[in-house]
């Protein structure tokens, strides 16, 4: 699982910094790649990457502010035209509206898809689960309906203890991937086994948050609590006045994310949605800061890849 920015700035676009969007990678656990809001130009962002669009199997929209969803239609466009079929469809979770604002563009383009799109409008609570994962949306507080999300990812299942499989001389072959898979096995020489007893603890899921325009809420806590990575948009630094901006406009400041990062057990911090004040020293200041507050915090920048990986644990 590995998160890649392709863009990690606020309002506009900027020379350094392109309008939010988030891939998930999943090319390991399901062969796909999942979207977390699409502005402008993501498409030309996704160019610079070892991403497919016909890999993009969801997209989920934060909200409906432009430098969230104006690189939508062109990019569905351009899945279209790289030979998306019927057997590759996607589904698009988004607040009231979404749905309306796609069809529209596309329509009056008059632009013909070559695959199926589903739209799932958000609700709180569980919008998607399936074998290997859950996601949770929970509203939050801006100028507009907001969504934030939680991907959590189902269990592994545990290890296969070698030391034990050998101890009762259980033979190489074929057979340890059954017992690695849990199954009752009936051996050449009689003997019957069960695979659940040769398992080690099973592999506890990974967490991510994805929080982006949002004042401190409840329903932030319940989205961030013990995920391995919080994902927060930081658009303001950590001075009152920053402060009062921040409020004025539905938005957080560094230290809004930290506090929750620090509050419900977050083991790392990525701040993203930065505003294009901060360059240069400023910008320096903004990352000093925001790892005095959360000592595990990065400030992501555009086409960072940021890696979450699995918690260690003893298994004696």
């Amino acid at each position: 699982m590995e998160l890649e920015f392709l863009g990690t700035g606020s309002g506009q676009p900027s020379k350094f910094r392109n309008v939010a969007s988030i891939a998930m990678k999943l090319l390991d656990e399901r062969n796909a790649v999942w979207l977390f809001d699409v502005g402008e130009a993501t498409q030309h962002q996704i160019l610079k990457t070892t991403i497919r669009p016909r890999k993009i199997e969801k997209i989920f929209i934060s909200h409906l502010h432009g430098d969230h969803i104006f690189g939508l239609p062109g990019l569905l466009s351009s899945r279209s035209f790289q030979g998306a079929d019927k057997n590759e469809p996607l589904t698009i979770y988004g607040p009231k509206g979404l749905k309306s604002f796609v069809n529209t563009a596309l329509r009056v383009s008059e632009t013909h898809l070559s695959y199926p799109i589903h739209f799932v409008e958000i609700e709180e609570g569980t919008i998607f689960e399936d074998d290997t994962f859950k996601v949770i949306a929970e509203p939050l507080r801006h100028r507009m309906e907001a969504w934030g999300f939680r991907v959590e990812e189902k269990p592994h299942a545990g290890e296969l203890l070698i030391d034990k499989v050998k101890a009762d001389n259980i033979p190489a072959g074929p057979v340890y991937g059954q017992l690695k898979a849990g199954q009752t096995v009936t051996l050449d020489d009689g003997r019957t086994v069960n695979g659940k007893d040769y398992l080690g603890p099973a592999q506890p899921g990974r967490v991510v948050a994805i929080i982006f325009d949002t004042m401190p809420t409840e329903g932030a806590k319940i989205l961030a609590k013990d995920a391995d990575v919080l994902v927060h948009e930081s658009t303001y630094g950590i001075s009152k006045d920053e402060g009062k901006m921040a409020r004025a406009h539905g938005h957080s400041t560094t230290r809004d994310a930290a506090k929750l990062a620090n509050d419900m057990g977050v083991k790392k911090l990525v701040l993203t949605h930065v505003s294009a004040r901060y360059i240069g020293p400023l910008l320096k200041k903004f990352i000093t800061d925001a790892n005095k507050l959360f000592s595990n915090t990065y400030v992501a920048r555009d086409m960072d890849v940021i890696d979450v990986p699995f918690t260690k644990e003893s298994h004696e």
